[in-house]
């Protein structure tokens, strides 16, 4: 925390220059992806999504072929290219980046089981922000979770932002930070947060028979079977996946008392905390983006300062894209119709801007960092700056 990002980031892109392994004269791995398997965006079958279609066919590309030097001025080098079946594409970076945006959406959605959006929205806390799907993987499940963490490392060396909404959660077990216990539960999960703190805040019994008949009469509890009447909860809690655990040995036959409240509290606590760190599935993420990028660079960084790295910042800066915006032959940024244009850009919600963005360039997000600042020459802006605005193809107009 004691160095300025942007010292970080220079130390990181020369450690990454430093460790490509893919040179000028190896040809980039090529991939084909039939969009006609994801026709109207309805995805059938998860094997078909653009995500599964790439795992599949770099599953068998070693991963040293997929590190390349940072992007930089001119058509810069990507991990793979990307034909699309049935389809003419000219240069390598459109398709390549709609694949990129493509792929977070199908993480982002239902069609993909490897994210899972943070209970806490449901409650409009943290709306539509995803944490990694907490449940015992498969070995096919581990694959693709490795080629997610790959996709992140192929994310930052090409410098093209992630659109993905992932909890800091997240970031700080990628990075290798310990999660606070009520932080980032009140975060991921407010109900479960807010259920806890009921119980290890209970002053008397009476309180505790309040709390308990209140939970019953939600279902979430049975019947004391000392006193039939009584209600009362057992050890048993739902995982985030909605399945129903025990919290120990036995747990469903162990009801919650006065003397065992605070131990039935810290064990729901323990199995968010659990959930959220998902060790299996971060193993097998981490696992990937080593194979792409030096793991040793992710002590350096904050949790903040890497998804930054990775997913850009999620709004769209004017004043920044105004800098690092060439006009061609002829056309001044005084003209009227520039002024038009930038006025109209300035009125736009932060949405539409996006929308702008992703028809310009064909990708969401930005980079929102440029190493040509203080007038640096423009060979050294970073892909898709620097926007550029022409005159009109014909003579008239």
């Amino acid at each position: 925390g004691l160095i300025f990002y942007d010292t970080k980031v220079t130390v990181m892109n020369r450690v990454l220059n430093a460790t490509v392994q893919r040179t000028a004269d190896h040809a980039a791995p090529e991939i084909t992806l039939d969009p006609l398997e994801i026709v109207g965006g309805e995805i059938r079958s998860s094997e078909n999504s653009y995500f599964c279609q790439a795992a599949r066919q770099l599953g068998c590309v070693p991963s040293s072929q997929l590190c390349v030097k940072l992007a930089s001025g001119g058509d810069p080098t990507y991990a793979f290219n990307i034909r699309f079946t049935g389809e003419e594409v000219h240069g390598t970076s459109g398709s390549f980046r709609h694949f990129l945006w493509q792929v977070c959406k199908e993480l982002q959605s239902s069609s993909l089981s490897l994210l899972l959006l943070c209970p806490s929205s449901a409650v409009n806390k943290n709306k539509g922000k995803y944490i990694l799907t907490p449940s015992p993987i498969t070995y096919a499940e581990e694959q693709l979770f490795h080629f997610f963490g790959q996709l992140l490392g192929i994310a930052i060396r090409a410098d093209v932002p992630l659109p993905l909404d992932l909890l800091p959660s997240f970031w700080k077990t990628l990075v290798g930070e310990p999660l606070d216990p009520d932080v980032d539960l009140q975060e991921a999960d407010i109900l479960t947060y807010n259920y806890v703190k009921k119980f290890e805040n209970i002053n008397d019994e009476t309180e505790l028979e309040a709390l308990c008949a209140e939970i019953a009469s939600q279902h979430l509890a049975m019947e004391s079977p000392d006193c039939p009447n009584k209600p009362c909860c057992k050890f048993t809690y739902l995982t985030m996946t909605g399945e129903e655990v025990e919290l120990c040995p036995r747990g469903r036959h162990i009801p919650v008392g006065w003397e065992n409240k605070d131990v039935y509290a810290a064990a729901i606590r323990s199995l968010r905390m659990r959930e959220l760190q998902s060790p299996e599935c971060m193993t097998a993420v981490r696992a990937g983006l080593g194979s792409i990028i030096p793991l040793q660079l992710l002590t350096t960084l904050t949790p903040l300062e890497m998804e930054l790295r990775t997913c850009g910042l999620p709004y769209i800066n004017l004043e920044f894209l105004k800098a690092h915006t060439m006009y061609q032959v002829g056309l001044m940024e005084t003209d009227q119709h520039i002024e038009f244009f930038w006025s109209a850009l300035e009125m736009f919600t932060q949405e539409e801007l996006c929308k702008f963005i992703k028809f310009a360039c064909n990708q969401e997000r930005i980079p929102f960092t440029c190493p040509c600042k203080d007038g640096g020459p423009d060979t050294a802006h970073v892909p898709p700056y620097p926007m550029k605005i022409a005159p009109p193809d014909g003579a008239a107009g």
